[in-house]
Parts: structure tokens; C-alpha cells; sequence
């Protein structure tokens, strides 16, 4: 009996692998197009990292003219979440994440090479574990999970390297009769690839990101067919990547230590290994020290944090293209209108220690990329989230002509407002420009340098009853109150006021700080006059009552 035999013992009605490469041919793409993926598992919420590593790799396919596809790895099937798939899938819709090919809904996925779900290919990699049998390169292994704990504590009481290689590969030994007689007998077994590495020997790499490294080789016999019939990630993603033709493999750097079995693997099966490009992962700054995001301990590690806190898609891969290059900076600034698609980016430009998540920075950035949204939009968007994340903005919007009057305000001049983080802050931003919410609050009014009591109220009179008109334009309305602010001591330009403390009460700008604080209960708001504009003159004379009446108290 030799290796075929046993082959088709173990499997006795399985498709040739010639099959399967003729059904995925190669790709007929231009000279230097990448062909990249993003391969989640559906064992938990999609993680900002992985929504890192699809944002490079969506733009370094689409740059090349090349392929970007998502394939869900979901061989860890006792890891697996309820509505996992569909957390992966509606992250990257959310992020406009869209691939070429492979998995675009729970059941829905579009393209050649598929099925691009692990757990639907098992006929695949059936076919080439049997071919790798009948060439002697993989065999079953009947240990139990008993022997294998014996093993290892012998092993760990040697105080030597565990794994299942060398001496300790004890099905290794066996005879093709010996395997055949227990597969007859009934004896449980899984499949073992047959490591043809030496652990004294190194194999050396170029990784695009890393540059060159070099480890020992791989001398461990790895499971590549488990108990339940399905592979381990390593055989599944190397018989995947070779169909559906990756060239470039873009993977977080924890998997960086097993490129020597994973180039094994290839080279085993006759396969061209793809180019392996490790990203470095996001860091936090714990206490002085870095460490990884962690979705256990850190709630900004999860991609649905930034969906609830209502920070744009466009901030977030933004500021993820600021970590990815650190030209990228530079690029914004000399070309502040254009889509971040016109961005080249460039993997070996990639950092190769962790990027340091700043939220902080995140939300400056995030602020610039509002501040370029039309007032339409901002409704559009704010509106979208407040219907899942906050009912009481969601009611203050219904009147959509008047909200986008407020959103309106400062916004589509050359110094736009960058008031605005994210939509959770929306609600605080706006109410005072809602007199049911206005009205119903408790009011401090802290006027700032003037605070004399009856001199607010005279302000506050005297505007209203000789210099409000809403027909005013804007550059009229601002000399209106300079004028008003000279007329009753104060100095019409805030350099005056340096010049001759002495000589005035204070200056225009504290006048105007009174007629805001009396208008919104607040001491930073967007353009006054805008406001004004909005609220009317009625509203406005309601308002200035309500800040008297409170300076009686």
C-alpha cells in the first residue's frame, strides 16, 4: 500500500486539484496590479485595526488597478458570533469600504473566485490535504488530546521547544499500513502537514513593510484538517491565496512569526508564495507605556464605537491615512479639497513600530472634515444618526428648513466653522437656537468684562430699540454696533482700547460679547450676526427680556 492508496482511503470521492485550478484561472490584470484582501473572522465586533489594514489594502488595489476582495475566514467555527458576518459587512458599508469581489452581504457575495466564505470551501481544501496525502507530505494523526498533554509536559519538564515535530511526531513514524489498519479500525484522527524544515536552519524574507528578517525555519507538523473537517487558518489561507490569486498578503504584524510556515506551505504545495505585508498595529498610551488596542479594555478599539459616537466615516479614514503615511499630513495641507482617493499611498512608507492612536487628534481632524460639509449634508448625516443614537435631536431636526439654517451658520466661506467633532456633540452645539429647549434651561449669563448691571441693560435697550434692523447686512450691522459701543464710552476698535486703556470703559468686542451672552446664554458661539439672522427680531427681543429679567435676581 502506498501514499495514494491511503489518499483515497481517507478520501475516497474527492475532485483532482486540477480541477479547481482550472476553475480559478489566473488573473489577466496590467503588469504591477495588486490583488489584496481584507479576511476577518466573524468571532466578535470588527476591530479598528481591521478596518486599518481593508482601508490600505481598498486603496493600494484601486491605485494599481488591481483587485481588493473580503473573504471571511470563519474556520474557528466554536469562536463564532451570532450575526457575525453581517457586523464585518455592515462596518466596511458603513466605511465605504466597498470590495471588487467577495463577500457584500450575509448571503450575498459577487465575483469569480469564490466562495468567498471559509466554511463553503471545504471541498477545496479536501482536494488539495489528499493530494498533499498521496504525495506523502501530510498524514492523519490519531494522538488524542491525552497525548498530546503528556507530550507537552514532557516536553516543558525537558525544559525544550513544544510543538509536534522531530521525535514528538509520533504518528510521523507510523507505516501507510499502520495508518490504513487504524482508519479502518475507526480511530478518531486529524490531518498533519509533514514539515520538511529543520529548526537549525534559517530561511530569510523580505517583508514590504519590515524589510528583511529572518527566522528558523518551520519543523512543526501543523493540524491543516481539524476533527470537525474543517482547516486550520495557515492550510486554508495559503490554498486561497494561491486561487484566488493575492499578490499581496496585508495582515497585522502579530502574524509576522508565521512566515516561515506559511512560505513552507507554498513552497510544499507547488504554489508562488504572495508578497507578506505587515502592518504594525495601533498603540495606546496606557500610563506611559504603549500596548495594542484592546477591544477588552478600550472601547475606541471597536469600529461600532466611532458609529455610536457619531464621528464621520470620512474623519475616521482620514486620520487612519495620517497613521498609514506619515506624508500624508503634508499632502492635506498642500491640497485641502481633494478626496483622500487621490492620495498615493505607499506601503513601504508604512510605519514598522505601532502608531500611537491619538483621539484627541482624531477629533481635530474630524472637525476640518465637517467644517467642508454643506449644511445639507450635516442635516443629512446628523439627522441619519439621531434616529438611532438620540431621539430628542431627532425631534429638534423635524423642521428641516430651519435646522439647515443652523447648520448653515459660518459654514461654505473661506474660514468655515470647526465647531463641530462629531454628531453626538450636535445637540449641545445647537439648542440655544431652539427657544423649546432655550427657554426651559436654567441660565447663568456670565457676562465677562462687563458685568455692571445696569449697563448691560442699557447695551441691551439701546441695541434694540435704535440699532437692530435685520435688513442690515453684515459689515452694516458690525458698524452699527461700533458706533453704539463709541456712542456710550467704549472704543470702536480693540486697538484703540490698547492704546488708551484709560480713555474707555472697555471696547467693542466686550459690547458684543454682552448682546451674544444675553442672546444664547453662552460666551463662544459661531457668527453673531448669522444668528441674528436666523432668530429674528421678535426672538431676539424675547431673548434680551429674559437676560434683564434675569439681572433682577
Amino acid at each position: 500500500m502506498d501514499y495514494k492508496d491511503l489518499a483515497n482511503l481517507i478520501f475516497p470521492n474527492v475532485k483532482d486539484i486540477s480541477y479547481y485550478e482550472e476553475k480559478y484561472p489566473k488573473r489577466e490584470l496590467p503588469e504591477g496590479a495588486i490583488v489584496t484582501r481584507v479576511a476577518p473572522s466573524p468571532t466578535g465586533l470588527v476591530h479598528i485595526g481591521t478596518l486599518y489594514q481593508a482601508l490600505v489594502a481598498r486603496k493600494v488595489a484601486t491605485q494599481t488597478k488591481g483587485v481588493f476582495f473580503i473573504r471571511i475566514e470563519d474556520t474557528d467555527q466554536k469562536r463564532e458570533i451570532e450575526n457575525g458576518i453581517k457586523e464585518i459587512v455592515t462596518a466596511f458599508q458603513k466605511y465605504d469600504i466597498i470590495p471588487d469581489e467577495g463577500v457584500v452581504g450575509v448571503e450575498e457575495e459577487k465575483g469569480n473566485y469564490g466562495p468567498y466564505i471559509q466554511s463553503l470551501r471545504k471541498d477545496i481544501y479536501i482536494a488539495y490535504i489528499k493530494h498533499l496525502i498521496s504525495e506523502g507530505k501530510a498524514y492523519p494523526c490519531f494522538c488524542t488530546s491525552e497525548d498530546l498533554d503528556e507530550m507537552r509536559n514532557k516536553q516543558e519538564a525537558a525544559k525544550i521547544r513544544p510543538g509536534y515535530y522531530g521525535v514528538w511526531a509520533k504518528c510521523r513514524k507510523l507505516t501507510v499500513e499502520e495508518m490504513a489498519e487504524k482508519i479502518k479500525r475507526g480511530e478518531d484522527y486529524i490531518i498533519r502537514f509533514k514539515s520538511p524544515g529543520r529548526e537549525d536552519k534559517k530561511i530569510k524574507h523580505k517583508d514590504v513593510i519590515k524589510g528583511n528578517v529572518d527566522f528558523p525555519e518551520n519543523d512543526q507538523d501543523i493540524v491543516i484538517l481539524k476533527a470537525d473537517g474543517l482547516p486550520t487558518y495557515h492550510f486554508a489561507h495559503a490554498i486561497d491565496d494561491h486561487l484566488m490569486g493575492t499578490t499581496h498578503v496585508i495582515r497585522g504584524d502579530e502574524w509576522l512569526s508565521s512566515v516561515p510556515l506559511h512560505l513552507q506551505l507554498f513552497y510544499v504545495l507547488g504554489f508562488k508564495a504572495p508578497k507578506y505585508v505587515h502592518i504594525a498595529p495601533i498603540m495606546k498610551n496606557d500610563n506611559g507605556n504603549k500596548r495594542k488596542l484592546s477591544k477588552r479594555k478600550d472601547p475606541e478599539a471597536a469600529v461600532e464605537y466611532y458609529v455610536k459616537e457619531g464621528i464621520p466615516a470620512d474623519s475616521v479614514k482620514e486620520y487612519l491615512l495620517n497613521i498609514a503615511n506619515s506624508n500624508f499630513e503634508n499632502w492635506r495641507r498642500a491640497n485641502p479639497d481633494k478626496s483622500i482617493e487621490e492620495f498615493d499611498l505607499q506601503l513601504n512608507k508604512m510605519s514598522v513600530s505601532g502608531a500611537l492612536f491619538d483621539m484627541v487628534k482624531l477629533l481635530d481632524v474630524s472637525k476640518i472634515v465637517i467644517s467642508k460639509y454643506s449644511a445639507e449634508k450635516v442635516y443629512e448625516e446628523v439627522s441619519k444618526w439621531a434616529s438611532v443614537y438620540d431621539k430628542e435631536l431627532e425631534k429638534m431636526l423635524e423642521d428641516k428648513e430651519y435646522a439647515i439654517k443652523v447648520f448653515g451658520i459660518e459654514r461654505g466661506n473661506k474660514k468655515p466653522r470647526k465647531d463641530i467633532s462629531k454628531w453626538a456633540e450636535v445637540k449641545e452645539n445647537i439648542e440655544y437656537m431652539y427657544d423649546e429647549i432655550f427657554y426651559n434651561q436654567k441660565h447663568n449669563y456670565e457676562y465677562q468684562v462687563i458685568n455692571d448691571k445696569k449697563e448691560i441693560e442699557k447695551i441691551l435697550k439701546i441695541y434694540l430699540e435704535k440699532y437692530y434692523d435685520d435688513k442690515d447686512d453684515k459689515q452694516t450691522w458690525f458698524n452699527k454696533i461700533k458706533t453704539m459701543a463709541e456712542e456710550m464710552g467704549y472704543a470702536p476698535e480693540v486697538k484703540l482700547f490698547k492704546e488708551n486703556p484709560d480713555r474707555y470703559k472697555a471696547h467693542v468686542g466686550d459690547v458684543s460679547t454682552v448682546l451674544r451672552i444675553a442672546l444664547t446664554d453662552r460666551t463662544n458661539t459661531p457668527d453673531m450676526y448669522e444668528i441674528m439672522q436666523i432668530l429674528g427680531k421678535e426672538r431676539i427681543a424675547r431673548r434680551f427680556k429674559t437676560a434683564l429679567e434675569n439681572l433682577l435676581f
